[in-house]
């Protein structure tokens, strides 16, 4: 009836601007979910599971182009599926690579 579909890997490093060189359109159209510090956040524009980082708008501060002013924060940084996670199944994380 209906096929498992199956998720593509999730990357070590992703961003949500099509301008830069870690967005993934693949991985951006499903339901990714981050994981920041033990507690889900949903304003993550762009992250690094290795490097343990997220960067995230500074309120509703843009600069002169229009796009919003992002700042890194630093901690531990989880990404995930949340179809892969309502199934009870295993998502594929890079996860085992931070220290």
């Amino acid at each position: 009836m209906s096929e498992a579909k199956t998720l593509p890997p999730m990357p070590d490093r992703l961003s949500t601007d099509p301008r830069s060189p870690h967005y993934a359109r693949e991985v951006i159209e499903q339901d990714v979910g981050i994981r920041f510090n033990d507690r889900e956040r949903h304003d993550v524009a762009e992250y690094c599971i290795s490097e343990g980082w997220v960067r995230v708008p500074a309120g509703k501060t843009v600069d002169r182009r229009g796009n919003p002013l992002m700042i890194k924060l630093k901690g531990k940084v989880e990404a995930f599926y949340r179809a892969a996670e309502a199934t009870g199944a295993a998502a594929p994380t890079d996860a085992s690579r931070s220290a």
